[in-house]
């Protein structure tokens, strides 16, 4: 089933090449993607392959509807369509080595750079702890993140204004945002987001996760054209990279 709905999108262009489904071998029984599974390479058969494991699937009425009642999207008053929107599929491996199914909605205008990028840092071995729907945290970023949860998009505000987020169009990527804070000072007073990453404000620390212009993470997202919240003056976004 999963082979042929990729066999229909790629058919359709809704699909791009890097997802296209290997045959299955008859003795393999399928699998069901769930995110935040762990995968076995018997999974990765199951599911058609490596290579329909890296997908780019349009937003159809299921995910809209758990995209809404979770709270990413909002009912009505959206300035973006859904239909600028894509869900992403890759493979991932947290630090102690397991295989993950990972799964964020972006901007379809960078879901083909995200495909790429999550991809290499797969071939890499590159950690990343969690990358299920946000809405799972009831699209709410601080829980997502104390969770240490990668996502792109939600329909939010920018923290402490009014402003539309980069993740209200899908054009961000949070990554390991526990480990990688949101940090600004004002006033003498600094705010640290998650509240729980106390720890991590420290950059010159060793810790896992932690992303700097060393990090594989960080040169790959800049080649393709991303900027880095870790790179701006008036604060620092650690986690954040954005198109």
């Amino acid at each position: 089933m999963i082979r042929l709905l990729l066999a229909v999108l790629l058919g359709a262009g809704l699909v791009s090449d890097c997802s296209r489904a290997q045959e299955v071998s008859p003795s393999v029984p399928p699998v069901e993607w769930k995110a935040g599974m762990t995968v076995t390479a018997a999974d990765i058969e199951g599911l058609g392959g490596e290579e329909s494991c890296f997908a780019i699937l349009p937003v159809d009425s299921a995910m809209a509807a758990r995209m809404i009642s979770g709270g990413s999207y909002p009912a009505e008053g959206a300035l973006i369509g859904l239909d600028e929107l894509r869900c992403i599929r890759v493979l991932h491996v947290n630090l102690v080595r397991d295989t993950l199914a990972g799964e964020m909605v972006c901007n379809k205008a960078i879901a083909d750079d995200l495909v790429a990028i999550f991809r290499e840092l797969f071939h890499q071995g590159y950690p990343i702890e969690r990358m299920v729907p946000i809405d799972e945290y009831g699209a709410d970023d601080e829980k997502s993140m104390r969770a240490n949860n990668s996502s792109s998009f939600c329909y939010r505000v920018i923290a402490g204004s009014t402003r539309l987020s980069k993740h209200a169009s899908g054009m961000a990527v949070d990554l390991n945002p526990l480990y990688n804070p949101y940090v600004k000072t004002t006033g003498g007073k600094t705010v640290i987001q998650p509240a729980t990453a106390g720890s991590y404000v420290d950059r010159k620390a060793d810790y896992p996760y932690k992303i700097d212009e060393k990090d594989s993470a960080y040169k790959l997202f800049v080649a393709h054209g991303f900027t880095w919240g870790g790179a701006w003056n008036s604060l620092k976004d650690y986690q954040h990279f954005e198109k």
